[in-house]
């Protein structure tokens, strides 16, 4: 089989080193769930471990030079094997409501959008792992207090307790991306419905993060707040100071005007 030439427009960079992919592999952990996605699986070099679980994978790829490059390479598994845009895809369609894990090395461009999916999807997918810019990588695991914590840490760790596995040389890439790569994993919480109305705490963080230099009584000023929610300290603060927990009793506030 001729070898998928890695395409700029989408991001690609293509793991070469098979130890890092049998790492990366070994992070799942089939407790809840028997079905597994993999988005953007190129020449397959994860796939390979992947299917060894004997699990049932699914293989989701918009491009067409690696659909058939692995519908060769994997034959067998050509009915789970997917064309399509996982950020336009329809999930449901599917895995109807079943749960199902996520897995793969992730193009760096969508990487962010990619964790955003798997939040509307968090009732289905108990776990989830992978390879991205480790700046990303970082920033998704970042406790409370630091300048690299900011939505994506906020909203992933209210629903998930985030691990960062290992760090990863541009060198076993082709092409060598310009920066570092990191592998992180996603183990759902036991308890990952929230005591807050969860979408007015999604535009809460996301407002107060979109002005992270201002102090909360600045910039959530949107939500019509009553005259006397100044008085209360927690909106004198800046939103990287606030944890996940501090979030839900901020959204309860504003909810239901209790200051």
């Amino acid at each position: 089989m001729k070898p998928v030439r890695a395409k700029k427009k989408l991001g690609q960079h293509f793991l070469n080193d098979p130890r890092i992919a049998q790492k990366i592999a070994a992070l799942l952990q089939f407790e809840v769930y028997e079905r597994v996605l993999e988005i953007g699986p190129g020449m397959g070099i994860l796939s390979d471990f992947l299917i060894k679980t004997q699990k049932e994978i699914f293989f989701i790829e918009v491009d067409a030079d690696s659909v058939a490059y692995l519908q060769t390479k994997y034959p067998e598994q050509k009915q789970n094997i997917i064309t399509a845009d996982f950020l336009k895809y329809n999930l449901k369609n599917l895995f109807v409501d079943a749960p199902f894990a996520i897995i793969g090395n992730f193009p760096y461009n969508i990487s962010t959008q990619i964790v955003f999916k798997l939040l509307e999807y968090r009732h289905q997918v108990p776990f989830f792992a992978g390879m991205f810019q480790k700046e990303v990588a970082q920033r998704i695991c970042e406790p409370p207090g630091t300048k690299t914590y900011g939505i994506l840490s906020v909203l992933t760790q209210l629903f998930y307790e985030t691990t960062y596995c290992f760090t990863v040389s541009p060198n076993v890439f082709t092409p060598p991306p310009k920066v570092e790569s990191a592998v992180i994993e996603l183990k759902r919480k036991q308890n990952f419905t929230l005591p807050c109305n969860e979408k007015l705490l999604f535009q809460i963080v996301k407002a107060g993060f979109q002005q992270r230099r201002k102090t909360l009584r600045n910039s959530l000023k949107q939500f019509q707040l009553p005259n006397n929610y100044k008085e209360d300290s927690i909106f004198g603060r800046r939103p990287e100071h606030l944890s996940g927990v501090d979030f839900i009793e901020l959204t309860n506030k504003i909810d239901h005007g209790q200051f």
